[in-house]
């Protein structure tokens, strides 16, 4: 029992904590909802002491349900763009956690494009100018606090993404840092050097004494304090944001598979040799470092998931399964398209001006249509993104690496593989992050040896083949395109 490995998944909608064997199993694991709350439109936020609450309650019932669990180490993942800014000597936040969908920094990012700076930016941190990411959201919540800069210039505030939130905390207020991963995503990291760039934090007007310290995502970033079950003294050993997480959960996997994690939003990682500069929209980011950084490209869409929790509650539905169900009724969308741009669209696009489109529709399209328009929708954004990273990645024979919670669905991952003319791989396990975060701390302390060893571990996974004739996935793929283009504010034909 002392190579269990407690895993904590602080996500955007849940947080969830596991325990993991040395076979790579979950034998207990627990789950505590998250509210997000939307105080104006496009904004998302969340409360910060009710978030730890949430991590500390679940790991709390876990370490219940397995009371015999020795826990030999802790990793952590986490939502990844997220930012909060909280006192140091006290750990009381001040303000609210501005969630990555959230989009009320858009203005500032208008203002960084109209100066020209989207070439600068793209070269320096490997990322597009876009709300998404954390340094503008950073920037609006200095501005909002009271005397915020002069107090994170004194080193009185912290300012971090959820890992630090998480790590900060259960350390007792004696670390404040974060690893390259999440560091890589909040535009304020130079992506060659892995380091807090000082024209970056000029420029977002972010001083550096409120960051956090940036550590490899494996290896000791600290040791708990101890509360309630958890006992003191367990070292912190991995630490990694949710998409790269997922990645690494699939074992390791060679540079140039494609992995797409489905969730609220959706995002597609290829782990690359080297760093890749995209010329087709996608990010470069970091995958994991230990300590040494391996690269990735990555294409971020905004709105999947959510996008079939809004057919539900429009059509009167309970839930996304149901969506799912009434969309198997119909054997074809009737030629309706859901483009779901509701927050405008992301990669490879990148357009904010674009906004949510249901075209196509005909007195006889069906609800069914409906549904089923939605989860094709999910599918040709994936397509979209894919096809940019395969050809970056020299890997045109990719399979999809599939995961997350919509992956669950059988009638999606059809429609994935016949939208995409690939087979589609799909891990069964509804904990990847959390298990790709339990793989690298196990790593760091000697429970697993090697990345070949990580990759033999057995895993749940099933294959779908594409069913659909190219003609007829071409044609429906050129429409899809037309809609997208049609999304967009004055755009006329297709894109």
């Amino acid at each position: 029992m002392s190579s269990l490995i407690l895993a904590i998944d602080q996500g955007t909608t849940n947080t969830k904590a596991l325990l993991v064997d040395r076979a790579g199993a979950i034998v207990q694991s627990t789950s505590r909802p998250v509210e997000c709350l939307y105080p104006r439109p496009a904004w998302v936020e969340q409360d910060a002491a009710s978030l730890w609450t949430s991590v500390a309650l679940a790991v709390e019932e876990c370490l219940a349900g397995a009371a015999a669990a020795k826990v030999a180490a802790i990793a952590i993942t986490n939502q990844r763009e997220s930012v909060l800014l909280w006192e140091r000597a006290t750990g009381r936040s001040v303000g609210p956690v501005v969630v990555w969908q959230c989009r009320r920094s858009a203005p500032f990012c208008e203002e960084l494009r109209a100066r020209g700076l989207e070439p600068f930016l793209r070269e320096r941190t490997g990322l597009t100018i876009d709300a998404l990411f954390s340094a503008s959201k950073a920037r609006w919540l200095l501005e909002h606090v009271e005397n915020g800069r002069v107090r994170a210039e004194r080193g009185e505030l912290c300012l971090g993404t959820i890992d630090s939130w998480v790590l900060f905390n259960l350390t007792g207020g004696q670390v404040h840092a974060c690893d390259l991963t999440n560091a890589s995503r909040t535009q304020l990291v130079s992506i060659e050097h892995g380091a807090w760039d000082d024209e970056l934090l000029a420029l977002f007007g972010v001083p550096r004494p409120v960051l956090p310290e940036i550590r490899p995502s494996m290896g000791e970033l600290g040791r708990t304090k101890g509360r309630g079950r958890l006992g003191a003294g367990i070292p912190i050993a991995s630490c990694i944001g949710d998409s790269h997480a997922a990645l690494f959960g699939h074992g390791a996997p060679r540079y140039g598979a494609i992995k797409a994690t489905y969730g609220t939003g959706s995002s597609l990682m290829a782990a690359t040799p080297t760093l890749v500069r995209s010329a087709g929209g996608l990010s470069s980011t970091v995958a994991w470092a230990r300590p040494q950084p391996t690269y990735a490209l990555e294409g971020n869409i905004s709105v999947s998931g959510a996008a079939v929790q809004w057919v539900a509650e429009l059509l009167g539905l309970e839930s996304a399964e149901a969506v799912s169900a009434l969309a198997a009724e119909a054997k074809d969308a009737g030629g309706a398209y859901l483009v779901p741009a509701f927050v405008g669209l992301g990669a490879p696009h990148w357009n904010e001006a674009a906004r949510g489109l249901l075209s196509g529709l005909t007195r006889g399209t069906s609800r069914a249509q409906v549904a089923r328009a939605a989860l094709e929708g999910i599918a040709y954004q994936v397509r979209d993104v894919f096809e940019v990273m395969s050809a970056e990645t020299g890997n045109a024979d990719a399979v999809l690496l599939a995961d997350g919670g919509a992956s669950r669905s059988d009638l999606l991952m059809q429609l994935q593989a016949d939208i995409l003319g690939r087979p589609v791989q799909r891990n069964l396990s509804a904990d990847l992050s959390a298990l790709g975060a339990a793989y690298l701390a196990g790593l760091a302390l000697g429970i697993w040896k090697s990345d070949a060893e990580i990759a033999g571990l057995e895993r749940a996974s099933d294959r779908i083949e594409p069913r659909l004739a190219g003609p007829e996935r071409e044609a429906g793929y050129a429409g899809w395109r037309d809609a997208v283009a049609r999304s967009v504010p004055g755009a006329r034909g297709a894109c």
